[in-house]
């Protein structure tokens, strides 16, 4: 007996991310292709969730999450961006933010609707897209600037464009996006009537002093704009998957009816473990910010001096290299190349870009110890590919 796969597959298949994780895997080298960091998460973060376990917490939360939660969540929007959001109404505790990202979209959009992504792109926000019925639409965003810039963007809204997604800082591009822009996209989305949807997962992985705007604070966004966060990259804990949804209250209650749907709750042990995290000092998130600059800058020395070109980036644990001037015919032959030479894992560009603009680039993520960062950086300096020196 054949049973047949369902046609909200067809066309997808595992994302380059993990066929180089694979690839890597097989020569034994160092992954610095998927977002997957080997930093310990914090002990107050690990001891909340075990007492939690001790103290029987271990019963479905409400679908919105635990109270407790929600209101340390609110007082942080209120504390780092600015937003009032009311915790009994308007938070939302989920899956991860993937699963934020997920039950927004089945609770606010119907199938057929358009939503616009700026490349490079984070590949679930399309994938996730695409099984929900969607329409993706795209506005391609040049190296090494990514600027949003209004008539392209004017011109990239469509009949059928219901919402835009923002990534900011941005997987995989690091541009961080500010007052400026947002208000650009204040303007837009009110004139067409669009839901914005951001993906700010890494607001405190900020570079060079740089400070992360939350695009609920600008103009009148707030109305028409559901934001996503996590704790996957705060605490080092991505395999725990707590993410939230903000939104004002008829959009968080349609989310939250999602969340129930898909998966009752999030794990409730590991939101109290989530919410003993809130309770670090100040100082933490700032530390957090210094410490990945640094690995950011030894990256970054190391592609340099290979002739790779990196675009530094201002924000999130990714840096974009250019690679177009080597002369391999494809961004995945350039992986590869530096894969089987250096025994280091990359991403081909091409799995952010529909079209050829990916071919000319490679991504890494540097959320690693910086023993693990710094060899992987000399193996990247000593890279002898082809036309490197040309």
């Amino acid at each position: 007996m054949t049973i047949p796969i369902s046609q909200r597959l067809s066309g997808m298949t595992q994302s380059e991310i993990r066929n180089m994780t694979r690839e890597c895997e097989r020569v034994g080298g160092i992954n610095l292709g998927q977002g997957l960091g080997d930093l310990p998460t914090p002990p107050v973060v690990r001891e909340g969730a075990i007492a939690a376990i001790h103290a029987l917490k271990g019963q479905y939360s409400f679908p919105e999450g635990v109270v407790e939660l929600r209101k340390l969540i609110a007082a942080k929007l209120q504390r780092d961006n600015g937003i009032t959001a009311d915790p009994l109404s308007e938070i939302v505790v989920t899956v991860g933010s993937s699963g934020a990202f997920a039950c927004t979209i089945m609770a606010l959009l119907n199938p057929g609707d358009g939503v616009l992504l700026f490349e490079p792109y984070y590949g679930y926000h399309l994938n996730a897209s695409l099984m929900a019925g969607l329409v993706p639409q795209f506005l391609s965003l040049s190296p090494p600037d990514f600027e949003i810039e209004e008539a392209r963007l004017r011109a990239a809204i469509k009949p059928n464009t219901r919402a835009i997604v923002l990534c900011t800082p941005s997987n995989p591009s690091g541009r961080m996006y500010g007052e400026a822009t947002l208000r650009l996209l204040d303007r837009v989305c009110r004139e067409h009537n669009l839901l914005l949807i951001t993906d700010e997962i890494y607001e405190y992985i900020t570079y060079d002093g740089r400070k992360h705007v939350s695009a609920a604070t600008v103009g009148s966004l707030r109305e028409r704009t559901v934001t996503l966060m996590g704790l996957s990259k705060t605490f080092s804990m991505t395999g725990w998957r707590i993410g939230y949804a903000v939104a004002p209250a008829p959009m968080a209650r349609a989310i939250t009816l999602a969340n129930d749907l898909f998966y009752v709750c999030a794990p409730t042990p590991l939101q109290h473990g989530v919410a003993a995290g809130f309770t670090s000092p100040p100082e933490y998130f700032a530390k957090l910010a210094g410490d990945y600059q640094r690995k950011r800058d030894i990256i970054c020395d190391g592609l340099a001096q290979a002739g790779l070109r990196p675009i530094v980036p201002h924000g999130a644990y990714y840096v974009l290299a250019e690679v177009g001037h080597l002369g391999y015919p494809t961004a995945k032959a350039a992986a590869m190349a530096l894969l089987e030479e250096t025994k280091v894992a990359s991403v081909p560009g091409t799995a952010f870009y529909q079209g050829t603009t990916g071919e000319t680039l490679l991504r890494f993520c540097f959320a690693k110890e910086d023993e693990v960062l710094r060899d992987a950086a000399r193996r990247i300096a000593s890279f002898k590919g082809e036309a490197v020196h040309a």
